[in-house]
């Protein structure tokens, strides 16, 4: 299980990367590639895809990350033996015997 989310994780990480490498802070970037705002699915459209996918793909990396700690084995808790527990017991009954 473990195995394939982190799979998911890499996957979803090398895409967020091209994504990010696509926007342009300055404007510029993929949209601007595809003409003016006029056009049926232009500059607008564009960038709100990426950033939709860029949302998206953080999002599942957050997820899958979850799903990957949530899936680990849990550590087993330390049992203290039942004699160690009752020995100091044992201890101050015998002192307060011998002092009376």
């Amino acid at each position: 299980m473990s195995g394939i989310l982190s799979f998911l994780i890499i996957i979803a990480s090398i895409l967020l990367i091209l994504v990010v490498y696509v926007q342009n802070p300055k404007g510029g970037g993929l949209s601007a590639d595809f003409g003016g705002a006029s056009q049926l699915g232009g500059v607008q459209r564009t960038n709100e895809l990426i950033d939709k996918l860029t949302w998206g793909l953080a999002a599942a990396i957050v997820v899958f990350s979850l799903g990957i700690s949530l899936s680990q084995p849990k550590p087993p808790k330390q049992v203290v033996p039942q004699t160690q527990q009752q020995a100091p017991n044992q201890n101050q009954n015998q002192s307060q015997g011998q002092g009376q």
